[in-house]
């Protein structure tokens, strides 16, 4: 990156020049997480491209590109995440390197701050960085690069400078100053090499010449040339002779914080760099390592401020202590900075620590804050000093304050949660414990504090221990028992407790009934109507103060509680008597199946309108209306593992109205999503508890036909026959209006089922009875789809005219009616006829008009169908670019479906 793009592969080095693929690289390399959204990407790459799927069909092919030069296991699809990632070691390029010797460098004495950032330097040659690559964007990037590679030079210069000035710093001084003369730092600690020497006439016509060229000197520049000219003390040293150094030791270096701690000493960099203070706000929930993280930078820092670091203790969430009084704080702040004051009030005693602190630059820690209340007389006012504050609330009255930064604290990842247990466990066991790691590390929710309890289980143990441990932490209700540690002051529950009794009546019911709730997230409308009674502006109120505890969180627009808090809730939380605990429990769950259900049903009433389901209208509950697929379909993407846990938890409360009505509702989603994982089996188990509950014929017959129709998309037509040979019969029971449509269903269904196992005969007959079925029920859409069906039939066995003549008046039919899906299923069809007749142009203005269709409609797996015929078509007429555009269209479907994907790869090789 530092020069011309390339990379080196297993001995294999290339260069990508100036290439496209060169400018996704340096992109990704460049980004965040090595991770970049694929819109920004091609927002720059291609700016004259306003298409939506072209821009989509490019980025995949470059993706593709990139994949094929690097190799897969560096460059992963992840078409679905929406974005584009590299899955490399953060030392892989020359500029990651260098990044990561600055970071490395934090904290660090001067000597060994001074070599490793000698080393992060000799990175750099003499090339460019990002060489070659044009644009406005790459331009940016490297001015950024070149300002990072400024700021570091000024890190090692002070850090030269801070160790024994007269060893490396004239020596760097010189050698920097050369290639930066413009630079006020860089000049600064040239002029500071000279410090041994008095400011004579050589030195003052240096600094006149460097002010003729460069301007007038900055702050610091100008502080040194005052010392040099015996006027001021030199910037790192204090003026004053009492400095407190108050920060306790180190407890624990915190794991996979990295990041965060990175941002936190940018902004102190650049604070400093203004001559500014400002204060962080560390918050997050409980034992997620906000103290460890504080301390960690605090230390980190303490060397930039010459006059002190001042450390308080604040008690807002400590098991048997009270909240600390802010004045005794306040107290203990002034004694160490002289003159003490003769002031008594709280405020007044703030005002004396503000004065205190103007003219210093001192470092402030303030851990475990309750409220904002007892951190605000204790905070800096103006001046250079810099405060860090954690607390579990997210003290948001201070957001609004200038110069205020906070940030939460978030769990760990998988790697450096198996880090922490790692460290206990000796490497001989670690290859033999990988599932139980994995195990401990879900249960304990990549929470630090959890993973340090168990870590301290398994330390000087035996392999044994960690599968023990796994089976004891199975079971929910020990869960936390497991997590606590009382003898090293370390547990969970006694830290979540902490937490839930600060909250009011109306929050902790809330939490309860939150734990109720199944998971993994639940959206607002569902949070107030689980407050039903309450109401909703209750509800909401209690809902934020869960939110400012950290005890709830607000990702996606859903809420989620963690794992460990809801273990907590539901076992350790009384917020209701125990004589009214189960009726509330029963009210509870009944507000959220009633939401899960009549939610999913209102998008699935979009996605197929023909289905009829026994749900019954809505009361008491707030219900979505989407107003076409594509919004039917996004809530159900954020709602699908919802609405799985919700039917895994009606199964287990043995609740049939929903054991077998919420695998229904979800049908038309899994099939368009194809989703079959456990359909099959849900399906099954739902028309068992629908007969079992004596829910009526015609419904029972519903269930089998959705059972059969998935078996059909697994290509499982016999078992497919038998189960709608199942749902004819129970229709036949019914000899209404409703059983006569059942049975058209069926038959229809058991038509198409024969057709599939080259059973022609049996396929007509059903099909011309489930067509008379539906002329005597007036069912245009039913009418259309046998009438398909049979053309379709007519087109296997040869006969082009019948075909064409029984889909043109499917044709007719299915254009009287909204039913989007059912026409471009007679489109497709229609299609093949005319492709048969040898009228292609006909053929292929059907086959556009149904792609678009599907597309519009979500309809993955019949789009993939559909768009794969099509290029066909396209490649016989000559017209081989289209043929392209729709096979990239086809492999981004079978990437978003994870199918197989390489029929696709090798038919475009050769087209291109």
């Amino acid at each position: 990156m530092l020069g011309p793009i390339g990379f080196e592969v297993e001995g294999r080095k290339e260069l990508l020049g100036t290439t496209k693929e060169a400018e996704l690289l340096a992109l990704l390399v460049t980004s965040e997480g090595l991770s970049r959204g694929r819109e920004e990407i091609a927002e720059i790459l291609w700016p004259e491209v306003k298409d939506e799927r072209k821009r989509k069909d490019r980025i995949d092919s470059l993706v593709r590109e990139l994949r094929k030069r690097m190799g897969k296991e560096f460059v992963p699809h992840a078409a679905r995440s929406g974005r584009c990632t590299l899955r490399l070691q953060s030392g892989s390029f020359d500029y990651l390197r260098f990044l990561e010797g600055r970071r490395r460098a934090e904290g660090l004495p001067a000597s060994a701050r001074f070599e490793c950032l000698r080393v992060a330097l000799s990175e750099w040659g003499d090339d460019e960085p990002l060489s070659g690559l044009l644009g406005p964007h790459f331009e940016l990037l490297r001015e950024k690069m070149r300002r990072e590679r400024i700021d570091a030079v000024c890190e090692l210069l002070r850090a030269a400078w801070e160790d024994r000035p007269g060893t490396f710093l004239p020596e760097e001084a010189r050698k920097w100053f050369a290639l930066f003369p413009e630079n006020h730092h860089v000049f600064a600690y040239y002029l500071l090499a000279h410090e041994h020497r008095q400011m004579d006439k050589s030195l003052e016509r240096t600094i006149a010449q460097w002010i003729e060229c460069h301007g007038e000197p900055g702050e610091f520049l100008q502080t040194v040339i005052d010392r040099l000219r015996g006027e001021e003390p030199l910037e790192g040293r204090s003026r004053f002779l009492s400095v407190p150094d108050q920060l306790p030791p180190e407890k624990r270096v915190p794991v996979g914080q990295e990041k965060l701690l990175g941002e936190l000493v940018d902004l102190v960099e650049e604070a400093q760099s203004a001559g500014r203070g400002l204060i962080l706000l560390l918050s997050g929930m409980a034992g997620v390592g906000k103290s460890t993280v504080a301390l960690h930078l605090a230390h980190q820092l303490r060397g930039r401020f010459p006059d002190g670091a001042l450390y308080g203790e604040l008690n807002g969430h400590t098991d048997g202590a009270s909240p600390a009084d802010p004045e005794m704080i306040l107290d203990g702040f002034l004694a160490a900075l002289p003159p003490y004051p003769t002031v008594r009030s709280l405020e007044a005693k703030g005002k004396e620590l503000r004065s205190a602190l103007a003219h210093r630059s001192a470092l402030i820690f303030l851990d475990n804050a309750l409220n904002a209340k007892q951190v605000k007389e204790l905070l800096p006012g103006t001046g250079a000093c810099v405060a860090i504050v954690t607390s579990r609330n997210e003290l948001s009255s201070f957001f609004s304050w200038r110069g205020v930064h906070p940030r939460k604290v978030e769990l760990l990842g998988d790697d450096d949660a198996l880090r922490v247990l790692r460290e206990n466990v000796a490497e001989k066991d670690w290859s033999n414990c990988a599932q139980a790691f994995a195990k401990l590390i879900r249960h304990c929710g990549n929470l630090p504090l959890a993973l340090t309890v168990v870590g301290r289980r398994l330390a000087h143990r035996s392999a044994n221990t960690i599968h023990a441990l796994v089976r004891e932490m199975d079971e929910e209700r020990r869960r936390l028992e497991s997590l606590h540690l009382p003898e090293e002051e370390l547990s969970v529950r006694v830290a979540l407790n902490c937490s839930v009794s600060e909250l009011s009546a109306e929050a902790a019911l809330l939490l309860w009934r939150l734990a109720v709730h199944p998971g993994p997230g639940i959206s607002w409308e569902a949070v107030m109507d689980l407050g039903v009674a309450e109401g909703e502006q209750c509800t909401d109120k209690a809902l934020g103060e869960l939110q400012q505890a950290n005890l709830v969180d607000l990702r996606s627009d859903r809420y989620r509680l963690h794992d460990l808090v809801r273990t907590f809730a539901r076992h350790h939380l009384t917020p209701v008597p125990p004589e009214e605990r189960d009726a509330v429990e029963a009210a509870t769950l009944h507000q959220v199946m009633e939401h899960q259900l009549h939610n999913v049903r209102a998008c699935d009433r979009v996605l197929d309108s023909q289905r009829a389901l026994p749900i019954g209208d809505p009361e008491g509950v707030r219900v979505f209306s989407p107003k076409e697929p594509a919004q039917a379909m996004e809530w159900m993407d954020k709602e699908y593992e919802t609405t799985r846990q919700c039917l895994e938890l009606a199964r287990r409360k043995e609740m049939d109205r929903y054991a077998w009505l919420l695998p229904t509702a979800l049908v038309t989603y899994q099939w368009r999503r194809r989703l079959f994982g456990s359909m099959e089996s849900d399906l099954r188990e739902a028309a068992e508890t629908a007969e079992r509950a004596g829910v009526s014929p015609v419904e029972c017959a519903m269930v089998h036909r959705m059972l059969a129709g998935t078996q059909w998309r697994l290509s499982e037509f016999g078992k497919a026959a038998a189960t709608l040979a199942r749902a004819v019969r129970l229709s036949r029971e019914d000899d209404s209006g409703s059983g006569r449509l059942s049975l058209a269903r069926s038959l229809y269904a058991l038509g198409i089922t024969h057709r599939k196992k080259g059973e022609e005969t049996e396929a007509e007959e059903r099909l011309r009875q489930a067509l008379d079925l539906y002329r005597e029920l007036a069912e245009p859409v039913g009418e259309a789809m046998a009438r398909n069906a049979i053309g379709a039939l007519h087109l296997d066995e040869g006969d082009h005219d019948q075909a064409l003549q029984w889909c043109e008046g499917a044709r007719r039919l299915i254009e009287r009616t909204v039913d989007h899906s059912g026409r471009a299923d007679v489109l497709f069809t229609l299609a093949k006829v005319r492709l048969a007749r040898a009228e292609r142009e006909e053929a292929i203005a059907l086959y556009e008009q149904a792609c678009g269709i599907y597309q519009s409609q979500e309809c993955w797996t019949d789009e993939d169908k559909t768009r794969r015929l099509f290029a066909d078509v396209l490649v016989s007429a000559g017209r081989v670019q289209e043929a392209v555009e729709e096979l990239e269209r086809v492999l981004v479907l079978r990437e978003q479906m994870e199918a197989d994907t390489k029929e696709i790869r090798d038919i475009l090789e050769t087209l291109r």
